[in-house]
Parts: C-alpha cells; structure tokens; sequence
C-alpha cells in the first residue's frame, strides 16, 4: 500500500470508527431504557405484585419518558466523548505526559537513549519528515508507541525495557514500525479513538459514583428503610452497562487496530530490508519476564497505540489491540522455531555519535533510483525505504558539528533559525542582528552570530535537514518564547521587503509543524477529488516551479509544459504564468486550495511538480527545496533521496 492510499484507507477507517461509535451507542441507548422500565417495575412491585412480562416491561413507562432517557444517554456520551478530545487535543504529548513520560533532549542523554534518539532523527529525515520529540516512558516492559494528529505533531514514546533490552537492529525495527503508523494516518485515528471510547465507557463511571454516593449515604442514615434500594438498582445496571460499554469499546479497538500491526511490521521489514529486526523485537517480548505490559493505569485507553499488547484481557483472543505474538513473529519471520529466548541482561550501546565533521563535505545524496523520474518522485512520498536512510545517514554525517549541536539544543536552534534568515548583504544583515540584541532571549543573538559563518556553504538539501532536526528543540520552548520565536522570524523575513524562494520554504515548515503543537491542530476536511476542480490553483504552482527552475523563459514555459502533460487533464488546458509573484501571496493562496484535495487526488499533482522540476533531467538543490516545501504543505513529505545534484 502506497502513502496516498493509506491515507485515503485511514479516511476510510475513520468513517468506519464513526459507524461502530454509532452502534454501540444505540445499544447503550437500549440497555439503559430496559434498564430502568426494569427498576420501575420491579419498584411498583412492591405496592401492586402483578406478573411480570414484556408487555409490562415495554408500557411501563410513557413514550416520553424513553425519550428523555434516549437524549441522556447521548448527552452524557456527548459530552464525555468531548470532554475526552479537549484533553487530548493537544497532540502525543498529552498521551506521553500520562504515562509519566520524560521529553528526552541531546544535551541530557548518553549511551542508549542517545542511541534512541539518533535512529528517530534518521528515520525522520529519510522520510522527509521533521524530527518528532521522544519521550522516555518509566516502564521496564519491552514497547513503544507513536501518537499526535498527524506528523506535524506526532511524538514518539519508548519504554525504558525497550532501550535496555534491544540491540540497535531490533531497536531500528520498532522504531520503523512506529513512523509507519504516523506515515499511515493511523496516529491521528488512534487519538479519535481515545475520545470516543470515553463516552462509551462514562456511563460506567456515572454508575459506580451513584454506588459510591449510595453507599455512603446507607452508611450515614440511621435509619434502615429500603427507600434507597430503587437508586442502588439502578446504579449496579449502569454499571454493568459501563462493563458492556468497555467490552463493546475493546471490540472497536481491535476492529480498527489488529490489521494496522500486521501492515506496520510489513513496512518496517521494507524500510529497514532487516526481517531479523523487528522479528527479534518480538521474540524479546515472549521471552521476557515483563513482556509488553504496561503498569500505568493510562495505559488502559491508550492500549491500541502501542507496538505490544499492554495487557490481557477478558475473552482475550476477541478483545485483543493485536494480533497474537507468535502469528506476527511468523509473518515477517516464516523460519522461526516458536522458540522465545531468554531476555536477562542490558544491551550496551557505544559509538552511537554520527561522525563529525568541520565543514560540509560533498554534495548532497545523489538521486535514488525511486527518485530517477517524476513518478518514482511520486512513489518516493511518504515512504520509508533503505536508500532514504542512507541519504538522510549521508547528510547526518555531513552536516557540520556546530550547526548539528545547535540544531539539537532550545537556544541553538532559535539561532540556526534566524542565522538561516540573515541576509546576504552586510548592511541588511547588521539591521537584523539589531533587531535580534533588542527582541531576542539572551543568549541567543550569540547563537546566531557563533552558527551564521559555519552556514556559508550550506546547501539547500544540508540546510533543510537541519530545520527538520531542530523541530523537537523548537517545540520545547514555552508558549511565550514560541510567540516571541514566531515573531522574529517574520520580522527578518520582511526587513528587507521582499521574500525569497529559501525564505517562503523555511517560514512554511515552521508554520507547518510548529502551529499545531504550540496553538492546536488545524484540520479541514478535503473537498476535491480530481485536479480540473482546482486548475487556478495548479497553474499557480506549476508556473512558479518552472520560473525557479530555470532563468529563460523558453526552459521556463518547457517546465511548465512537462508538468502540464504530467497532469493527464482531459477536458483542460493549462497555461504558463510569467508573471513574478514577489511574496508568494499567491502561491500561498494556491496551496491552501491544493491542500483541501482528497488524497487519492494528490500523487498526479506531486508527479506534475515533479516533472516540471526535472524537465532538464535533475533536480537542482533549488528546485528540491521548493518540492520539498510544497510537498511539505500539502501533506506529502519528500525523502532527502529526491535530489540529483
């Protein structure tokens, strides 16, 4: 399955979730109107004993009076499934943070944590997505997982077992595993999952707090009438509805997740070409003590999101987030005896720091073969193979020692930023270090002059693996320094009055990933299915591609053209655009309208840009930047493997 297609499969799905959410709130909704027709006959009972039967028990109460509970019961799953999805609308962190998680920073780790976070970043950059933040989870049981909205604000969290106990090839494995399910739209499904299942599971907890209340109410009366035993009856039935809520909510989970695993330890296989991986990362799990399982009691609604089940549970082989461990051992391991090994001491980790270097050495990566034309470009979005992880590897390696510590610490990193902003011309440059000594945290102008020589030779591809890098710094800062962060970069942008190409591609990632997890994420739902509803727009971005591209006009229209035929329009006919289009406004404009199609509509729009970028037969590091940004934008991450030189 390709990117665009698990996208649109996880768009699928989540209507899917929607249906089931829908089921088993209508069989809560029947539960609690028996339920009280039931109290209320066996109470009447006492006054006039008549013999029970349906009839009675379905004209017990008016019609009114099923409507009321009807409209209760939604509105108490309503409001907790709401209550649930403001908790957890600020991303994977608030999933992390419930667990006990520790946010892990370069400056503060060494050993297997460092380990931990080079194959993160590496993986990151190969797939053409910013670095995700880490969390360390204090749990000795061999998991991980991967949660947020998206991958703009997707985290990644790893138990401590999983650090200790995986060599680098098994560690490798799951983390692959984890980016799959960010890369395949799973995270963002896991979440709504989460909110919705509360709703679920709150009529439960509505009865055990009237059990609660009634029993400290019996305990505090003196008296020892029954008047009470009405109220105590019913709150036993809501929660064994609670119990029902919970089994039909273990249902959904396994109904949405079982697969996802099986497609997840596919594609890590694929990426890392390393069965051996991922497989012993799950040998591990059956042969030690601890297993998967996970002692947090936030686990419980978390539990489908994690790489190993979390805990047993009732008619386990039903109810179950995965599938069983020795039936997902076999899938990417046919061979193996149905021996788990013995798990007992730590695994060491040493010479886990990439090699340093004074200065940029090389080029960037030469273009893979999946990058050689525009639909192996198309066919390289979203993927997660050994030939980006080489590139993203190759670019690590080179990468400045200086500007990589920088990238990887909160005050370096605002440094990076402004230093990657810094004009050109001497005159502009000292107007922005002024504005920088008078608006910037101290410290942090230092950074910019300390990091802004080492940038010189810095190509396009060096430069955005750096932002990629520096994102998890970026996204410790606080929310003040975040605004203050925001501000500055629009006010170096606009010092000079005009915006240029490494300009708008830098200030549109940082819009990208940063908004969400500092303001919330932003989703639109998509409304275009084929690319003739969204020409203007295309034409618009098509043409700016070709005018960047080249500097005369007839290799400019030739561009055009290329990506115009890539287009396969029938019933349209696209024309170049020279006209200049100074601050991007309206290449802004059209990416917002581009942004709002459905996926399955995106991969003829990426293969045109392509073909419009390779018209001359390469991708220049220009013109792969500004792929790299569109496709940024329109939810389409690039691997660094794109580039031809």
């Amino acid at each position: 399955m390709n990117f665009f297609q698990a996208q649109d499969d996880a768009r699928k799905k989540t209507f899917r979730l929607g249906l089931l959410f829908a089921a088993a709130v209508a069989s809560l909704i029947l539960l609690t109107n028996l339920l009280v027709a039931l109290v209320y006959v066996w109470t009447s009972n006492y006054a006039r004993p008549e013999p029970f039967n349906v009839t009675r028990l379905l004209s017990a109460l008016p019609a009114e009076t099923w409507v009321l509970i009807t409209l209760g019961v939604l509105g108490v799953v309503g409001v907790a499934s709401l209550y649930k999805f403001l908790m957890v609308r600020g991303g994977g962190r608030t999933i992390a943070e419930s667990l006990g998680g520790r946010l892990l920073t370069y400056d503060a780790t060494e050993g297997n944590t460092r380990r931990l976070l080079n194959i993160v970043e590496e993986m990151a950059i190969a797939s053409g997505m910013p670095v995700p933040p880490v969390y360390l989870i204090p749990e000795q049981s061999i998991n991980a997982f991967a949660a947020g909205f998206g991958p703009d604000d997707a985290i990644i969290g790893v138990n401590q077992g999983t650090i200790d106990l995986l060599n680098r090839d098994e560690l490798q494995g799951v983390i692959a595993h984890e980016f799959s399910h960010i890369l395949n739209g799973d995270v963002r499904i896991n979440l709504r999952l989460i909110a919705a299942l509360h709703g679920i599971l709150f009529l439960g907890i509505v009865g055990y707090g009237i059990l609660r209340g009634v029993g400290h109410g019996r305990r505090s009366s003196s008296s020892g009438n029954n008047s009470a035993l009405p109220i105590l009856a019913l709150a036993v039935g809501l929660l064994v509805i609670g119990y029902a809520g919970t089994f039909f909510g273990n249902l959904i989970k396994a109904a949405v997740s079982r697969q996802r695993e099986y497609l997840a330890d596919a594609a890590s296989v694929q990426f890392t070409r390393n069965p051996d991986g991922i497989a012993g990362a799950l040998k591990k799990i059956g042969g030690y003590t601890e297993g998967s399982e996970i002692r947090s009691t936030a686990a419980g609604e978390a539990s489908h999101m994690f790489f190993g089940q979390v805990r047993t549970l009732f008619l386990n082989r039903l109810t179950a987030t995965h599938p069983p461990l020795d039936k997902r051992i076999r899938a990417v391991d046919p061979r193996w005896d149905g021996v788990y090994p013995a798990v007992t001491g730590a695994v060491t980790s040493t010479g886990e720091q990439p090699e340093l270097v004074s200065g940029f050495s090389g080029p960037a990566p030469a273009a893979s073969p999946a990058g050689a034309d525009a639909a192996g470009v198309t066919d390289a979005v979203g993927t997660l193979d050994a030939e980006g992880l080489t590139a993203a590897q190759t670019l690590i390696a080179t990468t400045d020692e200086v500007l990589r510590e920088a990238a990887h610490d909160p005050y370096g990193a605002r440094g990076l930023i402004y230093a990657i902003l810094l004009d050109e011309d001497e005159e502009m440059r000292e107007r922005q270090f002024t504005h920088l000594q008078t608006q910037a945290e101290r410290g942090v102008p230092a950074y910019t002059a300390r990091v802004f020589e080492h940038l010189r030779d810095a190509d396009p591809p060096h430069r955005l693996t750096l932002v990629g890098m520096a994102m998890p710094a970026l996204k410790s800062l606080s929310r003040p320094q975040y605004d203050r962060f925001s501000a500055n970069v629009v006010a170096l942008i606009k010092m000079d009055r005009r915006i240029s190409l490494p300009e708008w591609v830098l200030h549109r990632l940082l819009v990208k990933e940063l908004r969400p997890h500092f303001e919330g994420p932003r989703r639109s739902r998509p409304r275009y299915g084929r690319i003739d509803q969204v020409t203007d727009a295309t034409t618009v971005l098509l043409s700016t591609l070709a005018r960047f591209g080249h500097a005369d006009v007839a290799g400019q229209k030739a561009a055009f053209d290329a990506g115009a035929r890539a287009l396969e329009l029938t019933r349209a006919k696209l024309s170049f655009d020279p006209t200049d289009d100074p601050n991007f406004s309206r290449l802004n404009e059209a990416i917002r309208t581009l942004s709002l199609l459905k996926p399955l509509a995106k991969p003829r729009l990426i293969k045109a840009c392509a073909a419009a970028a390779m018209a001359d037969g390469h991708v220049s590091g220009t013109e792969g930047a500004l792929l790299q940004g569109i496709a940024a934008a329109l939810d389409c991450p690039l691997p660094p493997s794109i580039y031809g030189g």
